[in-house]
């Protein structure tokens, strides 16, 4: 006698439940554990995160203060749980694709997996370089752009809600070639359109900068000149991965009839 179908799906919705709690509690445990020493040296993170502004305060004669009560405290506490993230993301990941990975094809897992790892990788990339190239620049700007009589003294937590935006925004900058990659092996847009649209892309890319950066031409240029090679490298890889996909989905759409 066979079981009821309504019986089999919401056992099977159960499971699906079930395994996403476990997913999920494994990646908060993940975070948690690279939280507490992150806590421990809040003060020592913090004080890494803002040397790009301290050197520049140390050359123009300002300084970094805490204008609230619990300020000092609070900020590198805050820091703390964003440096648990960023480095546990590929963990959190992990977990998130170790639960939709089964109800995948296997030519969509075996891109699936490269693209994820880049989709890290450039992150990282995007988060160091506008800590090591972007902030110098940017920062010497804000100090040398004060008006006559105005002392730049920087409170520590609108300096730390700053650069989160700012890393966020290099960060997912950054991700345009596994953006181009996936508009291209979805369908959604074809290569060729890609190609051809270079010039529409190339301002966009420099109103987007011009949004994401100071009103200096130079830091416009830092974040637009990289966007648009990793654009030319997408369209580089979504050519060689369209190519390679085709007839391995052709091979199983065969297997499968």
């Amino acid at each position: 006698m066979s079981e009821d179908p309504e019986k089999l799906q919401e056992g099977t919705l159960i499971s699906h439940l079930l395994e996403l709690r476990n997913r999920l509690m494994r990646a908060l445990i993940a975070v948690g554990l690279v939280f507490a020493p992150c806590a421990y040296y809040s003060n020592q993170l913090f004080e890494f995160i803002a040397m790009p502004l301290m050197k520049i305060a140390k050359a123009h004669g300002f300084k970094l203060i805490a204008t609230g009560v619990t300020t000092p405290f609070v900020t590198p506490f805050k820091l703390s749980f964003f440096v648990a993230l960023f480095v546990a993301i590929p963990y959190v990941l992990y977990q998130v694709w170790a639960f939709v990975a089964p109800g995948l094809y296997k030519h969509e897992k075996r891109f699936a997996i490269p693209l994820l790892m880049s989709s890290i990788l450039l992150f990282y990339v995007g988060v160091a370089f506008a800590y090591q190239f972007v902030f110098p620049v940017m920062f010497e700007f804000f100090a040398t752009a004060a008006p006559k009589g105005v002392e730049m003294n920087t409170d520590i937590s609108s300096y730390l809600d700053f650069v989160l935006t700012m890393f966020l925004a290099f960060g997912v900058a950054f991700e345009v070639p596994v953006v181009v990659v996936l508009l291209v092996l979805t369908g959604i847009v074809p290569l060729e359109k890609l190609k051809t649209s270079r010039g529409y892309v190339l301002i966009g890319i420099f109103v987007i900068a011009a949004f994401l950066t100071p009103p200096d031409a130079v830091s416009q240029c830092i974040m637009a000149v990289p966007m648009y090679l990793l654009y030319e490298g997408g369209i580089i890889m979504a050519r060689v991965l369209s190519g390679m996909r085709r007839p391995e989905a052709e091979e199983e759409d065969a297997v499968k009839k």
